[in-house]
């Protein structure tokens, strides 16, 4: 919501295609009766002809394979198109675009470490229908505040190719699916390190702040040898050396970082800093926005942290000085989404079902028991007493803007179509549950950044390539 160790090469076989001749010469090939008179000698001005009938059965390339990952392949075709949208964006968010043969060693790391993952994903049975693909995308554009008709104008605006688009996006659920069933789902939190999180939060403030970061990773193999340690070592000093000239962090990054967040600039965004690895909160605990640290060693290889900016962080109910938070009462009822019942029809029987009750013809929890498709049916459809964040964004901003015994219209979820009614709403003091719920959030999230860059570069170390280019 894995399988490694495949370093079996499938015979690959890549044809190279003929142009299909002329049908002039197709005919001249035929046989054909004998002239009467014998057939004059080739002028001057036959040559051309003859010259380009023969260019045209010459065997020509088409694409050229540039890498063997496993048993697919990477076409320099595939790679040109990708280094093009990759320009695209980065000259967009105005990031400085690195050297070309750079960026193109930076893009085909990429791409071999996406196949070998979709590989798995395959292997694993995940797959990401058209339903949940649209619904998506849906929320994208609604995230942008656009409907979908401008969204996709946007998108042609920027010329990006809106079947492009959604395998794109198919592709990133797809791998977050992966990564939450390889990685997330397997991630383990003691009470001993919850207890540990909330002694410390309640005598040191660290937590109090955010950081903006930027990194710059420069991966080491698994088991990696003496030799392969030094040779990475030395790619991180040419990093910061580069760094120390005055070169640009965000275009270094794109040049030479192995994370995820490479091509952005290795900018990592805001993080409060109980959710950053501890090793990159001493790595700027003393630094100023703008500076960067040296090089530091972690189990996945050498970073350079940037600290961009710091703030203040807001309060979180771990925090003691956070001492009373918001609860509501609140029930819905809900119509899934399904083959067989379109959203628009899901959207139109909520409809029916809010006349009646605004008509006095009928109660909530009645319809609730009768209509619902959840488990809080047989409740009339109550959830009882929610915090913010127990419920996804859609049904909390909806919830949130309903007073006491207010019905909502129809409001679309990853879940389906919900009427909300809120019924009460309380303020009470944190709970020792919520401080401890929020202290598990924040320890995972910080083992699951620590734990994917992990899986990734077990995959990569097991995955079987082969290198078709000159440069590798």
């Amino acid at each position: 919501m894995r399988k490694t160790n495949q370093t079996q090469l499938a015979a690959i076989v890549f044809s190279l295609l003929s142009a299909t001749a002329t049908g002039a010469w197709a005919q001249g090939a035929a046989p054909q009766p004998t002239p009467p008179v014998a057939a004059p000698a080739p002028t001057s001005a036959a040559a051309p002809v003859q010259q380009a009938a023969k260019a045209a059965v010459t065997p020509q390339t088409v694409d050229a394979i540039v890498a063997v990952v496993n048993t697919d392949v990477i076409t320099q075709q595939e790679l040109a198109s990708r280094v093009n949208d990759v320009v695209l964006r980065m000259k967009a968010q105005n990031i400085e675009v690195p050297p070309m043969a750079e960026l193109q060693k930076q893009l085909l790391e990429r791409m071999i470490l996406e196949r070998a993952e979709v590989q798995l994903a395959k292997e694993n049975g995940i797959v990401v229908d058209d339903v949940m693909l649209d619904r998506a995308i849906s929320r994208i554009a609604e995230q942008n505040k656009m409907s979908m008709p401008d969204f996709q104008r946007q998108l042609e605006h920027d010329k990006i190719p809106y079947p492009a688009f959604r395998e794109e996006i198919r592709q990133e659920i797809l791998l977050q699916r992966l990564r939450e069933r390889e990685v997330d789902n397997k991630i383990q939190i003691s009470d001993s390190e919850v207890d540990n999180y909330l002694a410390a939060d309640a005598t040191n403030k660290q937590a109090a702040q955010e950081l903006d970061l930027a990194q710059i990773l420069i991966q080491v193999p698994e088991n990696a040898s003496a030799a392969q340690i030094a040779q990475r070592a030395k790619r991180a000093e040419e990093a910061m050396q580069q760094i120390k000239s005055g070169g640009n962090f965000a275009a270094i990054a794109a040049a030479y970082s192995d994370s995820s967040d490479a091509l952005t600039g290795g900018d990592m965004g805001w993080r409060a800093q109980d959710r950053l690895p501890s090793l990159f909160v001493e790595a700027v605990a003393n630094l100023n926005p703008g500076q960067v640290s040296p090089i530091i060693k972690s189990a996945n290889g050498f970073h350079i942290i940037k600290l961009v900016n710091k703030r203040a962080a807001a309060a979180t109910p771990t925090d003691t000085a956070a001492a009373a938070i918001q609860q509501t009462h609140v029930r819905h009822i809900l119509i899934k989404v399904t083959p067989t019942v379109t959203a628009a029809e899901a959207r139109r029987r909520l409809l029916d079902l809010k006349e009646r009750i605004d008509n006095n013809a009928a109660k909530f929890e009645d319809l609730a028991k009768q209509y619902s498709n959840d488990l809080s049916a047989s409740k009339g459809g109550d959830l009882g007493w929610v915090y913010a964040g127990d419920t996804v964004p859609e049904f909390e901003r909806a919830m949130d803007a309903l007073k006491p015994g207010q019905i909502s219209e129809p409001i679309e979820s990853p879940f389906g179509y919900h009427l909300i009614q809120v019924l009460e709403r309380k303020t009470n003091d944190v709970s020792k549950e919520r401080q401890r719920l929020a202290a598990r959030m924040a320890i995972r999230e910080r083992k699951t950044e620590e734990a994917t860059n992990d899986w990734l570069r077990q995959l990569r170390d097991s995955t079987y390539v082969e290198y078709r280019n000159d440069d590798h």
